[in-house]
């Protein structure tokens, strides 16, 4: 692939939203072709299947029917979106991808890492992010700094011992993806984090 292809991961509320902003100015200013997307969702499939993911009258689906949905977004997004955009040398950031999965269907809801190996594997086929930045910051300061857990979110209703075993879950993912993915500390200032951020861009190759 001639592009670059970034994701961001971390728990609800620790700041993916503005970093992403930040990121999204900087690579602009930099006259990067960059195509920024989100999971799931970033195309029109991928979006209807969101709405069921998080819609709160799903509450009682299953672990497995959770996962499959998510790989069916992201299968979906993988093929009209990210390998075009990546086969055209562009630099695709994506909000949340496969590690992700693996905190809160692998770890969280127990699945394992095996089936969502073979999930992610189905769903993305070679396409594997040249680097994954995890903003790291423990659940209970992250829904304090955010006020609390979006009602409209059902993920976010979970309750802390569900987010802390998501947390667990990317924790894990850092020991199992080292090449890939780096663990940014985000309790500082959002300005320091995107400075440590725009470092790891250029340190790994993605921008000059």
């Amino acid at each position: 692939m001639k592009g670059k292809f970034v994701t961001f991961e971390g728990g609800e509320g620790v700041g993916k939203t503005t970093q992403l902003a930040m990121i999204k100015k900087y690579l602009s200013e930099e006259g990067k072709d960059a195509v920024f997307l989100r999971e799931p969702g970033g195309n029109a499939v991928s979006e209807r299947i969101r709405a069921v993911i998080l819609d709160r009258q799903n509450a009682d689906m299953t672990g497995m029917c959770e996962a499959l949905l998510y790989s069916a977004s992201r299968a979906q997004l993988v093929e009209s979106v990210i390998r075009p955009a990546l086969e055209e040398g562009k630099i695709v950031v994506c909000d949340r991808f496969t590690d992700s999965t693996f905190a809160y269907q692998g770890v969280a809801r127990g699945l394992g890492a095996d089936k969502i190996d073979m999930l992610n594997s189905l769903a993305c086929g070679d396409i594997v992010p040249d680097l994954t930045v995890f903003l790291d910051l423990p659940p209970q300061q992250a829904f304090e700094r955010k006020g609390g857990a979006d009602k409209d979110d059902r993920l976010e209703q979970e309750g802390m011992e569900f987010h802390k075993k998501v947390y667990q879950g990317y924790k894990l993912a850092l020991q199992k993806y080292p090449d890939r993915m780096v663990d940014v500390d985000c309790s500082k200032d959002a300005d320091s984090v995107h400075r440590q951020i725009v470092r790891i861009f250029k340190e790994r190759g993605i921008v000059e």
